[in-house]
């Protein structure tokens, strides 16, 4: 939730993402076992009352102290919606970048535009541990653009190889044949569990909401008859399965 005193904004919570920046993806994504209710952490920011809106030049005038924090309050609400470089001129970016223009030291923003590339990396580590790699490069590059000296890019980058080199298995599934239990979906899902079973693997399930994501495991569970499945279940805006083997020598 983002409040407006005195119509003066002030960020605040923002170190959070940055600390948590060397955790997994799978640390990180809203998980639950498939008994209990699953859900994605919010992204929140809450706001303050103080004079900490200019913190550079304190010879701004009143005019430019009231649009610095127009702009700010702006930013803090993209960044709040996830529109961090897009659209073009109306993200959390662009307008963290106009304060700095007009006051050059100014804390918030510069604490802005860190979180904006953590945000990214955030992302980046969720996308990878579903299997979205292409998008997971995506978002990681993003965050290059943005703070190419961020600490935790390498650490970030190298959670994407080794999620790609893990051999785990992955599966986009259609969410509208999933939604309308469709026979292709069902077709689908027990083609999934067989693998699961032969291979001995855990499962993961992301769907967009959480009567999906049960009816999938369910369905899975239903395919493999008498077999013990195992899986966890995490909301996501994509419908994926992943198929996590066996890791030898290391506990899952």
């Amino acid at each position: 939730m983002i409040h407006r005193f005195l119509t003066i904004v002030c960020l605040t919570g923002l170190l959070s993402a940055c600390e948590n920046m060397l955790l997994t993806g799978r640390d990180r994504a809203a998980k639950t076992n498939t008994e209990a209710d699953a859900g994605d952490d919010p992204f929140t920011i809450s706001g303050l009352t103080g004079a900490d809106v200019v913190a550079g030049d304190q010879n701004l005038d009143n005019e430019q102290r009231q649009f610095i924090a127009d702009i700010l309050f702006e930013g803090l609400q993209a960044l709040d919606a996830d529109r961090l470089l897009t659209p073009i001129e109306n993200n959390a970016y662009d307008r963290f970048r106009r304060v700095l223009t007009i006051d050059p030291d100014n804390a918030l923003a510069l604490q802005g535009l860190a979180d904006v590339a953590a945000r990214y990396l955030e992302l980046s580590l969720q996308a990878s541990w579903r299997g979205l790699f292409a998008e997971a490069a995506t978002m990681l590059e993003n965050a290059r653009f943005v703070n190419p000296q961020h600490p935790e890019l390498a650490a970030v980058s190298m959670t994407l190889q080794a999620e790609q080199n893990s051999g785990d298995l992955f599966f986009d599934v259609n969410n509208n044949e999933v939604s309308n239990r469709s026979e292709t979906a069902r077709s689908r899902l027990f083609d999934i569990a067989r693998q699961a079973r032969e291979l001995s693997a855990n499962v993961l399930i992301t769907a967009p909401n959480d009567d999906n994501a049960r009816w999938m495991f369910n369905t899975m569970r239903d395919g493999v008859e008498g077999y013990r499945l195992r899986g966890t279940i995490e909301l996501a805006s994509r419908t994926t399965i992943r198929l996590r083997l066996p890791r030898t020598g290391l506990s899952d």
